[in-house]
């Protein structure tokens, strides 16, 4: 495999990993400034309060978009293997 080749599948798997993680972060992010913003207004400045609302919620979208995660992982992966199969893994 050539140099080019590496560093072009290292940047799909980082385009990969964050069109991955994107989802759950901006679920995250909304869930973080709902919670500032009732906290400002009851004057609870309590930071564990929002973790847990903020941890299921991520899960709960990650379990959703599972069948989609695991897809476009199939998807590199397969890519990856053919790229291998393809230029050889030796040189």
């Amino acid at each position: 495999m050539s140099f080019d080749s590496a560093v072009d599948l290292t940047q799909q798997a980082l385009i990969v990993a964050a069109e991955l993680s994107l989802p759950m972060l901006g679920v995250g992010l909304v869930i973080g400034l709902l919670f500032s913003v009732l906290q400002a207004m009851t004057q609870v400045h309590e930071q564990t309060l929002s973790f847990i609302p903020k941890l299921l919620a991520m899960a709960l979208v990650a379990f959703l978009l599972m069948p989609w995660i695991l897809s476009v992982i199939t998807d590199y992966t397969r890519e990856v293997f053919l790229r291998l199969g393809t230029t050889g893994a030796g040189g």
